[in-house]
Order: C-alpha cells, then structure tokens, then sequence
C-alpha cells in the first residue's frame, strides 16, 4: 500500500462550495492533476508541493478545529493514496467529501465519502475528459457540480441534468457561473426562467478573500 501524498497545502477556512458551504471545514489540497480546465483557479496545485506520509497528513488534520474536511486538489485521485486516506479519515470521525474531476474511476472511494462530481462542461475545454462510469457511482449522499461559462453550457448541462436523472441520483446537483466568465445574475435568472431543480451556487471564499491560496 502506498502510503505517501504530495500534498500542496492543508487548511483550515469556511467551505466555499458544495452542500456544506459556509461550514467550518480542513482542506486537504492534493497536488496534481491531469486537465488543464481553461478556468482552473488553482493551477498552483499542478506541481510542486510537499510528500507527506498519511500519518503525518492526519497528525495535521488533527490539530485544526473542524470535524469536516474535504479532499481536493488538482485532481485527488490521480495519487493512489488518496483513496487510502479518505477511509481512514472516516473512521477517525470525520465528515468527509472528495471533489474530483471526474475524468479518474470513483469505484473505490469508500461509500462514506460524499463525493462532489465536477461534469465538465464544452466550456472548460475538458469535457471529453467526463468518465461516464462515474455516473453509475454515485450515491444519494454525492453531489454534482457543473461549471457554467456561458449560455451553451447552461443548455448542455441542463440536458445531462435530464439525461441522468441527477436529481433522482444525489442529494445536490449545483449550477455555478465560471469567475469573470458567466455573469451570475443571468445565470440565476435562466435557472428562475426554466425552473430548473438545481442549486445556484457561486463560490463563497472568493467572495469574502478573493483570488488566493490558503483559502
């Protein structure tokens, strides 16, 4: 078993996104990630970082406050660890979410994981990159993410919203307008327009502290 991480940064700040946005939460930013999403805000994450073992990731996590905590990345689950990690985060008490891309099998993340499912959208210039399998793993405790850059993307994963029943599927399905591309009023006003099921959600930390790491 691999047991080592190359970690970008742990942290402790509100959620920003997701189904627990506004929560207390530890991140746990793995560094890494094989699509180059043309929005990506977090393209410090690609290389660099720090190897730790899964001890000491953990030793970190238990010295900040929160009981919630969310791996993300780059893409987590390009380092085999990452799965190791997210089990034994559970069973340490832990609330646990995983964002992943989606473009790397999610079969073996353990079923008490809340997975946060990005489907790329044409606009990121990944979508073909979307693992259709990922589909048939999610579990009424996940949640699905679509990034909106502009009106085609809104009609596109609108469609995949209907195409795979996400609201039959999961516990959230979230529209969230692409930073300094979709202007998020129109977005909220399309949502209204069609009554579409899905929660608009823009990302809180950027609000509050901006564009930055650490946060």
């Amino acid at each position: 078993m691999d047991t080592s991480l190359r970690i970008t940064e742990i942290f402790y700040s509100l959620q920003g996104e997701s189904r627990t946005s506004g929560m207390p939460t530890t991140f746990i930013r793995l560094t890494g990630c094989p699509l180059r999403c043309q929005y990506c805000d977090t393209t410090y994450a690609f290389s660099g970082g720090e190897l730790l073992t899964i001890e000491e990731v953990l030793r970190a996590v238990d010295k900040l406050p929160a009981r919630h905590v969310t791996v993300t990345g780059g893409e987590p689950l390009a380092q085999t660890a990452c799965v190791d990690l997210l089990s034994i985060l559970c069973d340490k008490g832990y609330m646990v979410s995983l964002e992943t891309s989606g473009a790397i099998d999610t079969r073996d993340v353990d079923a008490r994981i809340s997975v946060v499912l990005d489907i790329k959208t044409p606009g990121s210039k990944e979508d073909s990159r979307n693992l259709s399998v990922n589909i048939d793993h999610l579990k009424s405790n996940d949640q699905v993410k679509f990034v909106i850059c502009d009106r085609q993307d809104y009609e596109w994963a609108k469609s995949k919203a209907v195409e795979y029943d996400l609201g039959g599927r999961v516990s959230d399905v979230f529209f969230s307008p692409s930073c300094d591309q979709q202007d998020a009023v129109e977005l909220a006003d399309w949502i209204l327009a069609d009554g579409l099921p899905v929660r608009f959600q823009v990302q809180l930390h950027r609000i509050l502290w901006g564009d930055k790491a650490g946060v």
